[in-house]
């Protein structure tokens, strides 16, 4: 019987193997948390956590394991991780103007610090990516730079999202042409306008 044994480890290592991890990488309120919602909320009817329109909402990475997706023909199983808000510093007096005493926008500033450098350590735990950029928004900022260059310095495959394609001013070309070495795809968080094209896009780039 213990050839059972030895099929059942080795059937569930590479069962294991088939699922990977997506981190959710953007600077702050480019709609990190509501790209990772609707994902969750597409495929397992729940949310992964809150937003909020107060920076730094999310200041510890964010977990929902095993989310099985369905994309250009294959089912394919990720560990979701939305990652802390990316910015080049953090000043505790945006956050009084969101109505925070001081005390508590001064903490809330040390952990959205934090919270950044945990980001960029689980860069090693990372598959795959998604960097999502406002596409109201100039794309050509020292922050989106500064994430593309340590996801392709490891050799990270990236996907930019462009979110918020329902506003006017969108201009998702714009992030093309800042940054064509890598796919851009449109989507809106809010009414998941274009979610299909951006599992397809996930499904090539993890397919082996």
């Amino acid at each position: 019987m213990a050839w059972r044994h030895i099929f059942n480890f080795f059937l569930g290592f590479f069962s294991a193997k088939k699922s990977f991890s997506i981190g959710i990488y953007g600077p702050v309120n480019a709609g990190k948390s509501s790209i990772a919602n609707r994902i969750c909320m597409d495929w397992t009817g729940q949310p992964l956590g809150s937003v909020s329109e107060i920076p730094h909402e999310t200041r510890e990475v964010q977990k929902k394991e095993r989310v099985a997706i369905k994309a250009g023909g294959k089912i394919l199983t990720m560990n979701i991780l939305d990652m802390p808000g990316i910015a080049t510093k953090v000043d505790y007096r945006e956050f009084i103007e969101h109505g925070l005493n001081k005390a508590d926008a001064q903490q809330r500033a040390k952990e959205a610090t934090k919270g950044i450098v945990e980001a960029i350590k689980w860069l090693e735990h990372v598959d795959a990516a998604l960097v999502v950029m406002d596409s109201t928004k100039d794309p050509f900022t020292q922050v989106n730079i500064t994430i593309l260059a340590n996801l392709e310095a490891r050799k990270i495959p990236v996907i930019i999202v462009a979110n918020k394609m329902d506003l006017k001013k969108s201009r998702s070309d714009k992030i093309k042409e800042a940054f064509p070495q890598h796919a851009v795809v449109p989507v809106s968080a809010l009414n998941g306008e274009n979610m299909p094209k951006l599992y397809e896009e996930i499904a090539k780039k993890v397919s082996p």
